[in-house]
């Protein structure tokens, strides 16, 4: 009300109207409620005059005041116009208000306003956003949610309201905040005590506008007409092409609509000619909103009234075609992996594809039937939102097969897209009968050679590959490779993709000498289909520096890092995930090198790069977050590890459930940090979650089952546990053996760990064998000069400086620390550990006095400066 006295005092004339536009905005009620108060303060002493404009004669109205209110009589020999001019120049002294209501149309009213003098003051009320130029606006919106809130409160009291505040809520967001609706709600929940929120609310969304809680009971009410009413004097003002908009509108979702979207359905009516129906009609009679630049958006009691008016018209077949064929078009552009600038592209989309995925499928070609739920499902998975992906996978699959029976390609690529949904969320057990299912489909209606059954093949061996079914997982990659050979011939993009999957699986075995080239004629193929520079070609050059890295290359695993992340720039930006994957990777090289102040802003920069594409919450951002608090953890940097190590772990839960794999892997990873600070009973829980995790997700036989086995044997072993160490340490070197082959990586790192507690236990003769079991076979698998070889050298040294056998011990301690200083350099803390062990083992031999024993010059000349 004091936005309105103001600009009374500023301007003869002022118009009240509504942003959102339709009655029950409150315009009355506020010019109302401005009379009744100035009335009371004596603002105005010439009096407050309210004229009523819809429907009646102005004039006799103006007319009809004076004389019952002023005791003015205007001469009846003059003209209807004299006489107002008369009533206005003998009005009463002092400033007069005079208000004129819901006014339609200017033209109605402009003959009969007060003269231009400082002391008359014309408040209007309109639904009409452009009325007279000479009018400020004050434009009124819908309530906040508080003052929505408190409207109910009024009427049926704060108890009732915030016994259900989450439905009071959601029951204001119903209603749109639209102060008549509100009030009209409020005074039924007030007749009928009894009733729930929850039960009024599915009441109106059975009945919408037809519902009795929206029509106007109480004669002590200021609005004179209920909703519907009120809504159909706006109707009533447009022709048959302005309805049709409105009634196209409405098949649109509850949200913004793009106005290219509205054209793309209407391809026949003239641009400009459309804007007019929008601008000059529907907008200027506030029953269209402009929420952004070529952005409307229909009050939703207004849709539901447009809604109501569908059966009035003959073309809404054809508007929810042509609505499907436009918004199926969006849906197609969403790429397969959208990065963070695609997802904020079709965002505002996302509600209306959502419409037809919802509702509007019976107007659905059958060659874009499957479209819109692609669409949905790549939006949700690319963000990670695994569980909003789901229900629109399902009900793909649904569609696919009430439209098409039991069996057709449209339900067999159903099934592949909803197991590889599965497959994200680690539910494995689903992923594989779908997938499963899907392969058989495929054959049946495509013959047993065919891409699509290719493409389920390989997804199928990736599924195989992580649960750690390595002869099958091979199989199907083998099986998927020949096929895509005979269907696509020898050099392929798929062929490579293929390719790099196979390495990939035998590089997780250990199957070194046989991931390389494989790997390596991916790489060559790529180039030679796709130029010298392409995503794949990075991604080769990745895979193979992943490989060197495996085998502890690190001086030739860091160019290709380097490559194939200049390249990703080079092609794709500045910013993009699988930059960020490029950044993490290298920043892994470098922290395994021991290169910490060039690994740290590498993690931070693909961490920050992640929440600037995927958005706040992702499995890769969670990824980003475990990767950079391992790093710190393996500094002793504790306390920056563990906030970020709880923050993956609930954004894992957040994204993928209770229970996934990577979940497991966080669990273990806190356990591992809370052992290392010896926070043990905190540990020890973590490590069993981890592996009960494991064994429900991956069988009871699986790599990273034997992982955890592993951690919680060395836990346990660190306690002094050593017989549960034992156990553990031995289940876990049984499985590797039985999934990996009798030499892997793996397997050498629990030789060496159960030769230590062997060691510990003092069963030296079974250590003894063990420790040079692992060494030889790390030798085999990794080459001559690898930092776990080192490890073993350094092992076996001390094993055998602790039996005094000295002349043995010195060769194994330093071949360590040749190696070390080669691949680590000096600055690296395995290095610095591997000095430390040396020198501590010499200062025993000069403790003993058998330096004589000895015969290397360095730990001779060492021996006498520590005599010296």
């Amino acid at each position: 009300m004091n936005e309105v006295y103001e600009q009374l005092q500023k301007t003869e004339r002022v118009a009240i109207t509504s942003i959102t536009g339709m009655g029950g905005i409150g315009k009355t009620e506020l010019a109302l409620q401005y009379a009744h108060y100035h009335l009371q303060l004596k603002t105005y002493p010439g009096g407050v005059c309210w004229l009523r404009s819809r429907g009646v004669d102005v004039g006799i109205e103006i007319i009809s005041f004076a004389k019952a209110k002023l005791n003015l009589n205007p001469p009846e020999d003059y003209d209807l116009e004299t006489q107002i001019r008369y009533c206005w120049r003998n009005w009463h002294q002092g400033d007069v208000l005079v208000i004129f209501d819901d006014v339609a149309d200017y033209e109605e009213i402009s003959n009969f306003l007060p003269p231009a003098e400082p002391r008359f003051k014309v408040l209007i009320t309109t639904r009409r956003q452009w009325l007279g130029q000479s009018f400020h606006k004050l434009e009124l919106e819908v309530l906040e949610e508080g003052a929505a809130l408190d409207l109910l409160v009024s009427f049926v009291g704060e108890t009732r309201i915030q016994r259900e505040l989450e439905e009071a809520k959601g029951l204001c967001a119903d209603l749109g905040f639209l102060p008549l609706g509100l009030e009209l709600v409020a005074r039924y929940l007030e007749r009928k005590p009894d009733l729930s929120l929850v039960k009024v609310r599915q009441r109106l969304e059975s009945k919408r506008l037809e519902h009795k809680s929206l029509e106007r009971e109480s004669k002590d009410m200021t609005a004179q007409r209920d909703l519907v009413a009120a809504f159909e004097l706006s109707w009533e003002e447009l022709d048959e092409n302005e309805r049709e908009l409105g009634r196209l509108l409405s098949l649109f979702a509850p949200a913004a609509i793009r106005w290219s979207w509205v054209a793309g359905c209407l391809p026949e009516v003239d641009e400009e000619d459309l804007e007019d129906l929008r601008d000059d009609r529907l907008v200027n009679l506030n029953l269209l909103q402009r929420v952004s630049q070529g952005s409307y958006e229909l009050h939703p009691l207004i849709r539901a009234f447009f809604r109501g008016k569908l059966s009035e018209s003959d073309s809404v077949e054809e508007m929810k075609r042509r609505i499907c064929q436009v918004m199926v078009a969006v849906a197609k552009e969403i790429p397969e992996t959208p990065i963070r600038e695609d997802i904020l592209a079709v965002e505002s989309a996302i509600p209306h594809i959502e419409e037809v995925g919802e509702n509007l499928t019976d107007w659905l070609k059958d060659e874009d039937l499957m479209l819109p739920f692609l669409g949905l499902g790549r939006f949700y998975e690319g963000q990670g939102f695994y569980p909003s992906a789901k229900p629109w996978c399902e009900k793909c699959l649904a569609i696919t097969k009430s439209r098409f029976g039991n069996a057709h390609p449209y339900i067999a690529t159903s099934l592949h897209n909803l197991a590889l949904l599965y497959y994200f969320q680690g539910r494995y057990t689903k992923a594989e009968a779908l997938f499963l299912q899907a392969l058989e489909m495929s054959k049946q209606l495509l013959g047993s050679a065919h891409l699509d059954i290719a493409n389920i093949l390989s997804n199928l061996a990736l599924l195989y590959y992580f649960q750690g079914r390595y002869t099958k997982a091979e199989a199907l990659f083998l099986q998927a490779l020949e096929m895509s050979k005979q269907l696509l011939g020898s050099a392929h993009p798929s062929i490579a993709t293929t390719l790099n999957n196979l390495a990939l699986l035998y590089e997780s075995q250990g199957r070194y000498t046989e991931a390389e080239p494989l790997d390596l004629e991916a790489l060559q193929m790529r180039k030679q289909l796709l130029g010298s520079a392409h995503p794949d070609i990075a991604q080769s050059l990745n895979n193979l520096a992943t490989l060197y890295f495996s085998q502890g290359r690190y001086t030739e695993a860091e160019p290709l890092f380097l490559e194939a992340l200049e390249m990703r720039k080079q092609l794709l930006g500045s910013a993009h995930p699988s930059i960020a994957t490029s950044l993490n990777n290298l920043a892994e090289l470098y922290c395994r090198q021991g290169r910490y102040t060039e690994a740290e802003p590498l993690y931070l920069e693909a961490l920050e790069m992640r929440k600037q594409l995927l958005g706040s919450a992702h499995p890769d951002i969670a990824s980003s977050l475990n990767n950079l608090a391992g790093f710190y953890s393996s500094q002793g940097r504790y306390t920056e590890a563990e906030p970020l190590y709880l923050e993956a772990l609930e954004m894992r839960k957040q994204l993928l459930g209770s229970a996934h794999p990577d979940i497991a892997t966080s669990l273990n990873n806190l356990a591992l940090l809370y052992s290392s600070q010896g926070r043990y009973t905190e540990a020890e829980s973590l490590f069993t979650e981890a592996l009960e995790m494991k064994k429900q997700l991956l069988g009871l036989a699986h790599p990273d089952i034997a992982t955890s086995l592993n951690n919680l044997a060395g836990f346990y072993s660190s306690q002094g546990r050593y017989t549960e160490a034992e156990s553990l340490f031995t289940e876990a070197l049984e499985m590797k053996k039985q999934l990996l082959g009798l030499a892997h990586p793996s397997i050498a790192t629990s030789l060496n760990n159960l030769a230590e507690v062997y060691r510990f236990q003092g069963r030296y003769t079974e250590a003894e064998l063990l420790y040079l079991e692992a060494l030889e076979m790390r030798k085999q698998l990794l080459g001559s000069a690898h930092p776990d070889i080192a490890t073993s050298l350094n092992n076996l040294a001390a094993f055998y400086s602790s039996q005094g056998r000295y002349i043995e011990a010195e060769s194994l301690f330093l071949e360590a620390l040749v190696i070390l200083l080669s691949q680590l350099g000096e600055e690296h803390p395995n290095t610095k550990t591997g000095w430390q062990n040396y020198l501590t083992f010499l200062q025993q031999v000069l403790n003993e006095n058998r330096q004589g024993e000895l015969s290397d010059e360095r730990s001779l000349r060492i021996i006498s400066q520590m005599e010296s």
